[in-house]
């Protein structure tokens, strides 16, 4: 797989670098960008002081939640902007536009007298409408709504193409979407990987290609809907695959193990029933932590198949992550995505802490993605005993699947 790097572009100095970037996180009350929140920004400072050092002009496009494209005034990237100056210790100027939308050239204007090596952020490019419509089949395209949006991702591509020269990806994190700024605009710009593009791809193609036996995958999160092609893909190669999160209930309900009224997803058992053909690499969690509900204060521990009919299943139980350590321990690989439990409330989030330690202690080649479990890394002041961390969720999942990533199209071979 061959990797067209911004690294191996001859000559960027004075050149207009259109820079896409994943900088979507939390931003505080107090509009500001906790450091414990600024993970993908300082990921992608590598590629951004390649950028300034060789004497391009960077012009950075990112996103910021779901505005739907509108303006909304919580969204907009001003603090996001204000935190990759600290970080830079130098001035990112931020604009209001994401293109020339007033008639007078001030987008334009501005650019132009971007001096060598200094860098300017576009306003949150989900504003704009065109920049995520709905993926339309050909069939779709005949509603004259579907093909206004379709014509008008277009459009943005083509508006945000005449604000630079060459085109550089270094949002992995968005790589899966169809989106004007990410994979559209690579019709109308020579277009790159940068440089934490590049690690993404070389370090998850290694588990796709060539990955160390024995190899361990964890798969956790919500939803097996989801994860369930990663899964279908591991099994024949991984010696075993561990489940946790709510996506375990539904497997463990289609093995005929109650599960309270743990969220489950009923379409999926036929699904779920064809990989369990397989079930002596599958492994399910042997207990877990109950409650009555999402919001309670008090919970108990007690094996799968002791739920009571009125419980959920929150976390996985101490006997599962004795389990789980046991396989991981015979690892020479180990990659993971998504927690075992509802991270978001602390007493439900051990069970990914617990195996986080394990792995912070192993000799294996740790593999890490998902902003939760990232999040619980980070927290714990352990990314460094990973191997790698990918900035992605669903891309992650969606290149492990085997689908060629819409963002990746004209940058990979």
């Amino acid at each position: 797989m061959k990797i067209k790097s911004i690294r191996n572009v001859a000559n960027i100095k004075g050149r207009r670098v259109l820079l896409r970037v994943d900088f979507n996180m939390t931003i505080g009350k107090d509009l500001k960008v906790d450091k414990n929140e600024d993970y993908r920004i300082v990921q992608t400072l590598p590629t951004i002081k390649f950028l300034i050092k060789k004497g391009a002009k960077v012009i950075i496009m990112a996103h910021l939640g779901r505005p739907d494209g509108k303006v909304v005034e919580d969204l907009r990237l001003d603090p996001v902007a204000v935190r990759l100056s600290q970080l830079l210790g130098k001035c990112v100027y931020k604009s209001d536009d994401i293109i020339e939308t007033h008639g007078n050239a001030s987008l334009q204007k501005q650019i132009n007298q971007l001096k060598n090596g200094e860098v300017m952020m576009l306003e949150n490019i989900r504003f704009n409408p065109g920049e995520d419509p709905p993926t339309l089949e050909a069939s779709a395209r005949q509603s004259l709504p579907s093909l206004k949006l379709w014509r008008g991702k277009e459009k943005l591509a083509k508006e945000l193409a005449k604000l630079g020269d060459i085109f550089v990806n270094d949002g992995f994190a968005v790589s899966h979407r169809d989106q004007a700024s990410v994979s559209t605009i690579q019709n109308y710009l020579p277009s790159y990987a940068g440089l934490l593009l590049g690690q993404e791809i070389d370090n998850l193609s290694k588990v796709i290609k060539n990955p160390k036996k024995p190899l361990v995958v964890i798969i956790g999160g919500a939803k097996i809907s989801t994860k369930i092609k990663v899964i279908k893909n591991f099994l024949p190669v991984a010696e075993k695959v561990l489940l946790g999160g709510a996506l375990a209930n539904t497997v463990l309900k289609a093995m005929g193990i109650s599960v309270g009224k743990s969220f489950i997803e009923p379409e999926m058992f036929k699904e779920v029933e064809k990989i369990r053909l397989t079930d002596n690499k599958l492994v399910v969690p042997v207990d877990g932590v109950m409650a009555k509900n999402y919001q309670a204060k008090k919970d108990r521990i007690d094996a799968i198949a002791d739920v009571r009919y009125n419980e959920v299943i929150l976390d996985i139980g101490p006997d599962t992550v004795k389990l789980y350590e046991k396989i991981l321990k015979r690892a020479k690989m180990v990659v993971w995505n998504g927690p075992m439990g509802l991270i978001e409330t602390p007493a439900f989030a051990k069970g990914t802490e617990a195996l986080i330690k394990i792995l912070a202690k192993s000799h294996a080649e740790t593999i890490v993605g998902g902003g939760e479990t990232v999040q619980i890394i980070r927290r714990l002041g352990l990314q460094k005993k990973f191997n790698f961390i990918s900035t992605g969720g669903g891309a992650m999942l969606e290149f492990l699947e085997g689908k060629k990533l819409p963002g990746l199209r004209k940058i990979i071979n």
